[in-house]
């Protein structure tokens, strides 16, 4: 099976600078998003930092016999999940370390939501609001659970899904890689099947535009001109924050 991949980021309409961070490997099969926050100086460091060591430790990982011979897939985790567990922890560490000895990076933190494809699976992980989607004969599903205050509110029931949408604290996440030296990462895995689409993206998408409409837009352009119309929608609905889109394609 092949996987073709094509991305965006936008600065949006009101920031003066893009935080957010996105990383295509086809060959690979890993695909990333990251939102940072903390200004432009420390969400910036923290979205494309984290990008780097994630892919740098999964290479480590995939290549030292002490992690790929003893670690074993369990309590329904397959091996793809756990090196990406491991990494995104690799990578919290490092940004949690920087941000206490680095003064003009101290509240830095990024969300980070990643896609590793192994042949049966597409497996991901997960901390924050950036979400994943499968798009898949028509429909579209989100796949990941924000990591928000406003989302805990829904799933005990204090706020209905639609006072979440525009609640004026849906901004407020709950976890996010940087801020803590340990985290809860968000871990799942899908069978996937030829021409399955996969979107990732960060919250300022999915805040502007509704999941209908990203469908629309995903089922009527091809591959790579999807994500310059999500972007030009989120735009046009306020463009209140940076934008970042990555689209995957299974395909034979």
């Amino acid at each position: 099976m092949n996987f073709k991949a094509v991305g965006a980021t936008d600065v949006g309409k009101i920031r003066e600078a893009n935080e957010d961070a996105f990383f295509l490997d086809e060959e690979n099969r890993l695909f990333i998003v990251a939102d940072g926050m903390g200004g432009h100086q420390g969400g910036g460091y923290a979205s494309k930092k984290s990008l780097e060591i994630v892919q740098n430790e999964l290479k480590r990982l995939e290549q030292s016999q002490e992690m790929t011979q003893p670690i074993k897939a369990g309590a329904g985790f397959s091996l793809s999940q756990l090196r990406l567990a491991r990494a995104i922890q690799q990578a919290n560490l490092v940004l949690f370390e920087t941000s206490i000895k680095e003064p003009s990076l101290r509240g830095m933190g990024t969300t980070l939501t990643a896609l590793l494809f192994d042949e049966n699976y597409a497996n991901l992980a997960h901390i924050g609001d950036s979400r994943a989607y499968l798009i898949r004969q028509g429909k579209i599903q989100q796949l990941t659970e924000d990591h928000s205050w406003v989302q805990e509110q829904v799933r005990t029931g204090v706020l209905t899904l639609e006072e979440a949408k525009n609640h004026p604290l849906k901004n407020i996440i709950t976890r996010s890689l940087g801020h803590e030296r340990e985290i809860k990462i968000d871990l799942l895995k899908v069978e996937y099947q030829v021409k399955d689409r996969f979107l990732l993206c960060s919250d300022g998408l999915s805040n502007m535009v509704s999941d209908q409409e990203i469908l629309e837009v995903i089922e009527q352009f091809e591959l790579e001109k999807i994500p310059g119309h999500l972007v030009e929608r989120a735009n046009q609905e306020g463009g209140y924050d940076n934008i970042t889109i990555v689209v995957v394609e299974v395909i034979a």
